[in-house]
């Protein structure tokens, strides 16, 4: 008896062992999440501020080794497109589901969606019919990742705002909206914020999210 029992028991401990060790490889493989944390305006001190975010929270979950960057564009002299930031894929989420393959699968068809656009820790984002939503992610870009021309600001200021002036242009990372236009189904260019607070993010459906990509 006492053998059958310390048989199922060493079973036991192996699969916890191999499931430990799956989640592990999973999170190292990680190339891709929305950030977790909620309550954040605009403000991530520029881009620096917001590598720095994807790149703390990366290494919190066991992904730092790779360098990490937020998809965000900026505008004015100098403009960044958020596409040329994040490397050339493919990128998997932290249950090692690939989201997508190369660049042009990014801003086509790709594999995000409430299930896939995943934290750093696999939890899902609340969506369209949850309370609270948060499903608004900053990008500051357009449909296929570039920045935004003129001087209508979609960036907060270049990610520096964190009040009622300005605004930023967010995806969905459910692809869901609520209405059936394209807009709202767009991961990384729906609609712009109500400012650049966090009140203002919030009362748009939003926490500040960002999408985080693995540059190499």
């Amino acid at each position: 008896m006492k053998k059958l029992i310390f048989g199922a028991a060493a079973t036991m401990l192996l699969a916890v062992s191999g499931h430990a060790q799956q989640q592990q490889q999973q999170q190292s493989d990680m190339g891709f999440f929305v950030t977790s944390g909620i309550g954040r305006s605009a403000d991530l001190g520029g881009l620096a501020g917001a590598d720095q975010l994807c790149q703390s929270l990366a290494q919190a979950a066991g992904a730092g080794a790779k360098t990490w960057h937020a998809y965000l564009s900026t505008q004015g002299a100098g403009a960044v497109n958020a596409r040329d930031r994040i490397g050339q894929g493919p990128w998997k989420n932290s249950k090692g589901v690939v989201i997508a393959s190369n660049l042009s699968e990014l801003h086509g068809t790709n594999n995000l969606t409430k299930q896939t656009a995943l934290t750093e820790k696999g939890a899902i984002v609340a969506g369209v019919g949850e309370d609270p939503v948060t499903h608004d992610v900053l990008t500051g870009s357009r449909s296929d990742g570039t920045a935004f021309a003129g001087n209508e600001d979609r960036t907060c200021g270049n990610w520096t705002k964190s009040g009622t002036d300005g605004s930023a242009m967010l995806g969905h990372s459910d692809r869901t909206g609520l209405s059936d236009d394209a807009p709202s189904h767009s991961w990384n260019s729906s609609h712009p914020s109500r400012g650049c607070s966090a009140s203002g993010l919030q009362s748009t459906g939003g926490a500040g999210r960002l999408y985080c990509f693995a540059v190499q």
